[in-house]
């Protein structure tokens, strides 16, 4: 068997949720090296090893298959961040580390890259990018609100404007400079137990100490 059909062979083996959620990873590495115009599904289908009428059965379009995949990014996205109090007992420590895991995470190379392709494609899928905003930006604001307001019986506006403001101050600045390629990217996978090797956590402590009541 040849090193071309091997690939398919193993495709065509995978069926129904397996073989979707396949070519959804291999999309979204598709989309990130080459770039939404130049991807292809023709691309698409060689490398996840599977017909292109298999694929054209599970997304009838380029654009619905990009819309996939920005649903398992913020899939991924979700999963890896948590919420805060899955960082520490003590609401210092977990607001720090919630706050660095966010930093951590969007620093990454891959989603860094992600990052630029909505920001491309925002004013042609102008759908795609505010659901982006929304898994990456909106959700991570929402739950240090909801953390802060419920281990400081803050109000709803005030929890939220609190959010809003420490993760401006302790993630924004590093991370509009990466996404501008002032600073290079965290390229390898960001694992939280070298959280504090990719982040400045003393930085954000010193941050939350003076912005949490009390």
């Amino acid at each position: 068997m040849s090193r071309e059909t091997e690939p398919r062979r193993r495709g065509e083996q995978r069926r129904g949720e397996e073989l979707r959620r396949h070519i959804l990873f291999v999309a979204k590495d598709v989309f990130l090296q080459s770039g939404f115009e130049r991807a292809s599904m023709d691309v698409v289908a060689q490398r996840a090893g599977t017909s292109k009428r298999s694929l054209y059965a599970h997304f009838e379009s380029k654009d619905k298959l990009f819309r996939a995949v920005m649903d398992l990014v913020r899939e991924l996205y979700l999963g890896r961040l948590r919420t805060p109090e899955a960082y520490a007992e003590d609401p210092v420590e977990a607001v720090t580390r919630f706050c660095g895991r966010f930093l951590q995470l969007m620093s990454w190379e891959s989603q860094v890259r992600t990052a630029r392709l909505i920001i491309a494609e925002a004013e042609r899928l102008p759908g795609i990018s505010g659901a982006y905003f929304d898994a990456t930006f909106a959700t991570t604001y929402e739950r240090l609100a909801g953390y802060v307001a419920q281990r400081y019986a803050m109000d709803p506006a005030d929890s939220a404007a609190f959010a809003e403001g420490l993760l401006g101050r302790a993630v924004l600045p590093k991370l509009m400079r990466t996404l501008l390629g002032v600073e290079e990217a965290v390229k390898d996978m960001p694992e939280e137990e070298r959280l504090a090797e990719d982040v400045d956590l003393d930085a954000i402590r010193r941050l939350v100490t003076a912005a949490l009541p009390g």
